[in-house]
């Protein structure tokens, strides 16, 4: 099982969960995070430090938050690897919540 950053994360992209990941599998897009599910080693250090609660076990997704299992898949095989924690987006606090964002992500 991993760890799956959800459709919470677009456009906040906060990394405190960057921040405690023991095994840096967190890689960073323009407007998104990703887990490398070959990575993630289970730990959950990262679910409860998501400001935007976007951190979900995989066996724990809410329904509508499935594709993401294959969305941070793909893009963890191309974004940078992140290691440190960085500021969130300019605008990240007014996106936190916001529904439906998915058109939003950034390949």
């Amino acid at each position: 099982m991993t760890f799956v950053v959800t459709e919470n994360c677009i456009k906040c992209k906060y990394t405190d969960c960057v921040e405690v990941c023991p095994v840096d599998c967190f890689y960073e897009g323009p407007n998104f995070l990703v887990i490398h599910p070959d990575e993630c080693i289970d730990c959950a250090l990262c679910e409860p430090e998501c400001p935007a609660n976007a951190i979900y076990a995989e066996d724990e997704l809410p329904e509508d938050q499935l594709e993401f299992i294959g969305i941070n898949a793909e893009l963890a095989q191309s974004w940078p690897n992140l290691a440190e924690r960085k500021d969130p987006l300019p605008d990240a606090d007014d996106w936190d919540g916001v529904e439906a964002k998915a058109l939003q992500l950034v390949r």
